[in-house]
Parts: structure tokens; sequence; C-alpha cells
């Protein structure tokens, strides 16, 4: 891995692009990168769709980046997720030795809980043991929830649909595959609101700036009815430095233009 990181997350389920749930997962993987100075460099959903699913995750093994895979590694028939990871990377399905091991230690609890004898050779006991078949090759990611694994590939990340659960394995992964990258994407902004311009009117300046202070990215949010300040853009730069110099030639340019400036704001 270099010294930065670039992550993604695939999100997978019929359910959330027919809107029968909302999706949670996007939030909070910025939120649990956030917290660790990181960043989500992109996001991607896809239903529940083989060969959809497939062309995502050779894109994931093919982009060299940390990726996370939300949804579709459970036993059922619409669960297509460790098919298409195998597909994906050309290789074959294979039970995992220590998945089997904890689900059949969460099916022993689960008779222990229900006060009745486990019979490993039980159908439904049988059937659970697909969810740890995995692409030859995985490592499993710990499940605090119910022991139930998940998996990794490379730098690309298997876990569950249900938050409960995926959110500790997401960040698991993160604080014991990559804790020597922490703080490698925190970025510090500043920026100022802008009254009565237009978005297309400031497009020179802001490549300037981009073009004079290599490292910094240049960002224009326009609001048409903000509570507080009616139409306005709120026009900054970022970058992994403070980029004071840069944020200053983009203050003096907005005044040279004539512009109306309101609050500034460093985040």
């Amino acid at each position: 891995m270099s010294e930065t990181l670039n992550i993604g997350v695939i999100i997978v389920g019929d359910e959330i692009l027919s809107g029968k749930r909302q999706d949670k997962h996007l939030a909070k993987v910025i939120e649990l990168l956030s917290a660790r100075g990181l960043a989500l460099g992109w996001a991607r959903y896809v239903g529940d769709d083989r060969p959809r699913i497939t062309a995502a995750l050779r894109d994931a093994f093919a982009s060299g980046d940390v990726v996370f895979s939300c949804g579709g590694i459970g036993a059922t028939p619409d669960d297509h997720t460790r098919q298409c990871a195998a597909a994906a990377l050309g290789v074959e399905l294979a039970l995992h030795p220590e998945a089997k091991a904890l689900i059949q230690q969460r099916m022993r609890d689960i008779a222990a809980e229900q006060g009745v004898p486990y019979e490993p050779d039980r159908h439904d006991n049988v059937h659970r043991l697909n969810m740890g078949v995995f692409p030859e090759g995985a490592v499993i990611i710990p499940n605090p929830y119910n022991k139930i694994p998940g998996f990794s590939v490379g730098h690309v990340h298997f876990v569950p649909g249900f938050p409960v659960m995926a959110w500790p394995m997401i960040e698991g992964v993160l604080d014991q595959r990559y804790a020597h990258l922490h703080g490698g994407a925190r970025s510090v902004e500043r920026s100022v609101i802008v009254f009565g311009a237009m978005e297309a009117s400031l497009t020179p300046l802001m490549e300037d700036i981009e073009a004079r202070h290599p490292g910094v990215k240049v960002f224009s949010l326009p609001s048409v009815d903000h509570p507080e300040y009616g139409r306005h853009i709120e026009l900054g730069v970022k970058g992994l430095q403070d980029p004071v110099q840069a944020y200053s030639a983009l203050r003096e340019g907005l005044v040279a233009f004539g512009a109306q400036l309101g609050p500034e704001m460093v985040r």
C-alpha cells in the first residue's frame, strides 16, 4: 500500500434500489473514516444481479483501492456476493475452515440458548455452513455480533448488509489492517460565504487558485434557499495541509472581483 489510501464502498441489494430500505452504510462509512482521518473516494450501488455485482467487484479488485462491500454474503437465493467475488477473481469457492468452526460454534450457542441438542447434521445447520463458503485465498473478518464472519481478499473486504454487524466489522478492519495510515487524508477547509455572484463568473478565479497552489482543491457549494443566507455560494479551498496561502489568494481575488463577502469558516 502507498502511504495514502483511496477508499471505496459497494452497497449491494435490490431493497436499496427499490426504496424498500434506506441505505445507512454510506453515511456511516464516511463517519468511521473521518474519525480516523481518512476519506471516502467513491461509492457504488448495485442490485442483486450477478453480472453487475461481478463487474463491480472485478473493478474493485483491479483498482488497488481499499474497498468495503456491504451485503449479499448470506446463504439465501438472493445472496450472490460470495459467488460473484469468486467469479471476479477467477477462483473457486471453498468452505473456509475457520469460518466453519465459527458458524458451528454459533449453532451450538443457539441450541444451548433454546435448551435443545446441537445437531450438526440437521439440514438447516448444514445449510448454514454455506455462509462460510468464500473464494479461495480469503481470510475471515470476525463478526462480534453473532460470530458469522465476513471475509477479505487482498484489500477488498466483504461484510453483511446488517448495520449492527457490518459497522463494527468495518471498524475492526480499519483499526487492525490500516491503523498505520490513520490521519493520512485529514484535510483542512477554509471557506467564505459569497453573495451576489454566479459560479460561472468565478470559475476563472477558482481555476487560477488550483493552478497556482498544487495539492489544493477549490470547492463551490451554491444554495438558493438557505434559511439564514438565502441565495449564496460557499466558496473555499481544502488540502491536507492548512491552505492558508491559497485561501488568502482566493479572498483577494473575490475582493478584486467586487463580490460581497459574508462569514468565513475553518473546518
